[in-house]
């Protein structure tokens, strides 16, 4: 049996970069609180607890002052920079290039005039932060159901400009420009942006070969991830023999005993050490004894 570690998995290069900016803080010596927790994996989130980082919300603002606090890869609205001068915070910048990009073009290149719509998680810091960048009406959607807000009311008049959450999906966000187009009153008028990063665009169908050129596939992702259960529930659709796992504790034996090809693969909130040790640990106790 082979088993081999998904190149495509992984860390994507903002989530890299911010956990650089992190460690490289920490290893100093210095105290460092994150706005948020870093990303959607416990044992990630474990592993930087041990280095020293301690998590915070705004509303712990008023008791750092004089403290850094690290802003994640998602981004942040004008108003928690605007809160944290205003309370002696100081702050590091880990905002993802892409996300900072797009927070600034959505800045500069609305029209307060015009309706924008953002297709992205309404919970989720990124659409937040995106949102916060316009002035004027501004609405997240995710689904069909999100259409039926007061916004949506009657059908919009003027231009609209839609853009996307980064790590939203590809064939979704067209769903989404679909549906919007009905609920104008003249479709003609409404500019798509499809802001989807260009990793995430990818992952997709990379994994859904990957899914499909192996017996098993293990999906290794934090529970709370959202993109996590996305793309699993992808593999899962290509593979019925996909099975998810938060840590290699969590592996059982059973699912290995007829396979010859074994793959893992995981969320972009999946550090390339866990997926790893997820591959280590099929390869010592279920007969695996390569990597491909």
């Amino acid at each position: 049996m082979t088993v081999n570690v998904d190149e495509h998995a992984g860390f994507c290069f903002g989530v890299v970069e911010a956990i650089r900016k992190a460690e490289e803080m920490l290893d100093a010596g210095k105290p460092l609180y994150c706005l948020g927790q870093m990303v959607h994996n416990e044992e990630e989130l474990g592993r930087l607890e041990k280095k020293g980082l301690r998590y915070v919300t705004k509303d712990d603002f008023p008791k750092l002052s004089g403290e850094t606090v690290l802003i994640r890869a998602h981004g942040e609205p004008p108003s928690t920079y605007a809160l944290a001068e205003k309370h002696g915070v100081s702050i590091l910048e880990a905002t993802c290039p892409i996300v900072l990009k797009l927070q600034d073009r959505i800045k500069k290149e609305h029209d307060e005039r015009e309706t924008i719509v953002i297709f992205g998680k309404k919970d989720h810091p990124e659409a937040i932060g995106l949102k916060g960048q316009a002035h004027g009406r501004t609405v997240i959607v995710e689904k069909e159901a999100d259409f039926d807000s007061a916004v949506f009311a009657e059908k919009l008049d003027g231009s609209v400009s839609l853009y996307s959450q980064t790590t939203m999906d590809t064939d979704r966000f067209e769903h989404v420009r679909s549906l919007l187009k009905q609920r104008m009153q003249n479709p003609e008028l409404l500019k798509s942006h499809n802001t989807i990063c260009n990793q995430m665009k990818r992952r997709k169908p990379a994994l859904k070969e990957f899914a499909r050129n192996n017996d098993v596939v293990v999906f290794v992702s934090g529970k709370k991830s959202s993109n996590g259960k996305f793309l699993y529930s992808v593999a899962k659709e290509q593979n019925p023999q996909t099975y998810f796992v938060s840590s290699a504790n969590e592996l059982k034996k059973e699912w290995f005993t007829r396979a010859e090809r074994v793959g893992v693969s995981g969320a972009t909130s999946t550090p390339q050490w866990l997926l790893n040790e997820v591959a280590k640990k099929i390869r010592r106790e279920a007969g695996g004894s390569s990597v491909e």
